[in-house]
């Protein structure tokens, strides 16, 4: 069921055309989701709880050693994805190449652009983007205890 919500971002945006044509609103949720763990889960759900449907980018590995360094992710980015997928609050997944998702926001043009509580509304980096295409952005999940960077630390321990 899960690979029937990847896709990449051309089939994406087809698949959104008919429920936006339905009156359907869109957020957006992006991050690496490396080590899925529960904080990833409430950052998700809360987004989901902004609009009728949850697309979530997911960082490609290349990005994701780009951001944060040689021995990361951990997890393949198809298999991070179908984690991701796999998830009820979710409704659709990408995987994405570039170091921001300024380019899925232009394709997607979402209602809203959803990132975690290490955010605030100002400090969002796509803001400018998201308002340009008509959206606003919002910060969802709980108070940034979780993180994989920890998870990993206490694991090599």
């Amino acid at each position: 069921m899960s690979a029937s919500k990847q896709l990449p971002l051309d089939a994406l945006v087809r698949a959104l055309g008919p429920l936006r044509a339905a009156g359907r609103t869109v957020a957006l949720a992006n991050g690496a989701f490396d080590l899925l763990h529960v904080g990833h889960v409430r950052y998700l759900q809360g987004a989901k709880e902004l609009a009728d449907v949850l697309v979530v980018a997911v960082n490609s590995d290349a990005s994701v050693r780009a951001a944060k360094g040689a021995d990361r992710p951990v997890i393949p980015d198809h298999e991070r994805a179908e984690l991701v997928a796999a998830l009820a609050c979710t409704d659709f997944v990408t995987v994405f190449e570039e170091p921001d998702v300024r380019h899925i926001i232009r394709a997607l043009k979402p209602d809203v652009h959803v990132k975690g509580t290490d955010y605030t509304p100002e400090t969002i980096p796509e803001r400018d983007e998201v308002i340009a295409n008509g959206g606003r952005v919002a910060v969802a999940g709980d108070p940034k205890d979780h993180s994989t960077t920890a998870l990993t630390r206490r694991l090599l321990r």
